[in-house]
């Protein structure tokens, strides 16, 4: 038998990390007030099954007197052999006839206990027919009938389910609580293992008991683990590889971060993982910014790259290729991004300017003579006259020079989904100050439309045109002109030249 399976707890007093549970529901049991509904909600493998199979043994036998027969039901909950205890996979299990036939079986009294229990496993699977179809039941179930619901994703729940049951929110496990664990498991089977090794293990799992204790089980045939085991068969650890990302942040080296990235794919390292383990260390570094009451726009257009990164990851064919992007965005040249002048990651984010503003006609004139900077004359698509000093010409705002300007613009945008979505564009018009563009797909418009989109296209105009313009997306068939589909198509050809 796995470790894990051996040490799953079997009463309250063994479950770790979750007291504000446990606590409630013995009270629940010892003075009487247990629910027909309960709904168990928390990331893997913090005690969720292993807390409703208890709580289950104590609906099961409840007002019983007998100690034989209640030491024989826990017995039989234990190795799942009760007929009065029914526990259901969600995922194979959510049809609508699944839940059905459920709910025909409940009208049976119970065989050899005082209730029926039923366990439906990753709840948050069933089909929207099968949950309506529970809904009556969980409401109004038997007297002697009770659910106890376990899932991990609780957003994906309807609300009428939940209103109808008690919510326990599982947390993740704290790591020394999952160390002392692990080290009664080595001890109880003679496993020699150092603390360091114990702590990795800790790391490893990330909150779940049940991960940690099937890796010291995979683990175990080694005369003595060490720090290195662990390493050599998880790879590194999240903290190890975002100190490496942010290193080479830092530094700014391309090719360290690449190299990174290959070598988490080469060691079969989840890139989700890696990519969450960088959005704390984001979120902390924001959180310290705001304290110390600093700029915190490197921050936030981080933790928008990176949670981008994180949901295309998921529908991409290769993950790492997302993750490269991502993180090369962040890279990008300060003179790109207008209001994001502060380099993420960079020591001296909190002293860099935020942003390069042309000075007022009468102002420029009285300042001191400066030449403009690599940056704004970057920004002019062609070569020109050298201004006056201290002066930045920009072009004349016009349909044409908008039109014309076009490509610069889309290169200067990021991440890389909004270019991808804004080569389906097509500059229409130009009515005052407001900017039309046309899209062929709504999916595209939208990701555009968004706020976070419009306001770097709107930065990336304003930063060519010295003036702000304000975007309006519409659909082809919304905004299309005769002809115009011919310069869509040499618009898009522009675009993809940038690349």
């Amino acid at each position: 038998m796995t470790l894990y399976r051996q040490y799953r707890p079997k009463g309250f007093a063994d479950v770790v990390g979750q007291d504000h549970i446990v606590t409630t529901l013995e009270n629940a049991v010892l003075q009487g007030k247990l629910s027909h509904a309960y709904l168990f909600a928390g990331s893997r493998g913090t005690g969720k099954t292993s807390v409703a199979r208890i709580l289950a043994k104590a609906m099961l036998t409840q007002r019983m007197t007998d100690e034989k027969l209640m030491q024989h039901i826990g017995a039989a909950v234990d190795d799942g052999s009760l007929v009065d205890l029914v526990e259901i996979d969600g995922a194979s299990n959510r049809g609508i006839d699944d839940i059905r036939s459920l709910v025909e079986k409940i009208q049976f009294t119970p065989v050899a206990a005082n209730a029926k229990v039923y366990i439906i496993d990753e709840v948050h699977m069933l089909t929207k027919e099968a949950f309506n179809a529970l809904l009556k039941t969980l409401e109004e179930p038997p007297a002697y009938a009770y659910f106890i619901l376990a899932t991990t994703e609780l957003q994906k729940i309807p609300v009428t389910i939940q209103s109808r049951c008690q919510r326990f929110a599982f947390r993740q496990v704290p790591e020394e609580d999952i160390i002392r664990r692990l080290q009664f498991v080595a001890d109880q089977e003679h496993i020699t293992v150092d603390r360091t090794a114990l702590r990795a293990i800790a790391h490893h799992s990330d909150g779940a008991v049940r991960d940690a204790i099937s890796l010291l089980d995979q683990l175990r045939s080694l005369p003595k683990i060490d720090v290195e085991d662990v390493k050599e068969r998880t790879g590194e650890t999240g903290q190890e590889v975002v100190e490496q990302i942010v290193a080479a942040l830092e530094s700014r080296d391309k090719q360290e971060l690449l190299a990174i990235v290959r070598r988490l794919e080469s060691a079969g390292t989840s890139l989700e993982t890696a990519a969450r383990s960088l959005l704390t260390e984001v979120r902390r570094r924001l959180h310290q910014a705001i304290d110390e009451k600093q700029p915190i726009t490197p921050y936030t257009h981080a933790l928008t790259v990176i949670l981008e990164a994180l949901r295309d990851m998921r529908i991409a064919p290769v993950p790492g290729l997302v993750l490269e992007s991502a993180l090369l965005s962040l890279m990008e040249p300060e003179e790109t991004m207008e209001t994001k002048k502060s380099r993420f990651f960079s020591k001296k984010a909190a002293t860099t300017p935020t942003s390069v503003k042309s000075p007022a006609p009468e102002a420029a004139m009285k300042a001191t003579p400066e030449p403009p900077s690599a940056a704004l004359r970057a920004s002019s698509p062609e070569p020109g006259p050298e201004p006056e000093p201290g002066i930045v010409e920009a072009p004349v705002v016009s349909l044409s020079s908008v039109r014309d300007h076009w490509p610069q613009i889309v290169r200067d945008l990021s991440p890389a989904s909004l270019k991808m979505s804004i080569k389906n564009s097509h500059v229409h018009a130009l009515t005052g100050s407001k900017l039309i563009l046309a899209f062929s797909s709504a999916f595209h418009r939208d990701k555009v439309a968004k706020t976070e989109g419009a306001r770097s296209v709107e930065e990336a105009i304003e930063k060519i045109f010295k003036r702000q313009l304000q975007i309006d997306c519409v659909l082809k068939e919304e905004g299309q002109t005769p002809g115009a589909d011919k310069e869509m198509v040499n618009l898009a050809e522009a675009a993809a030249e940038v690349f």
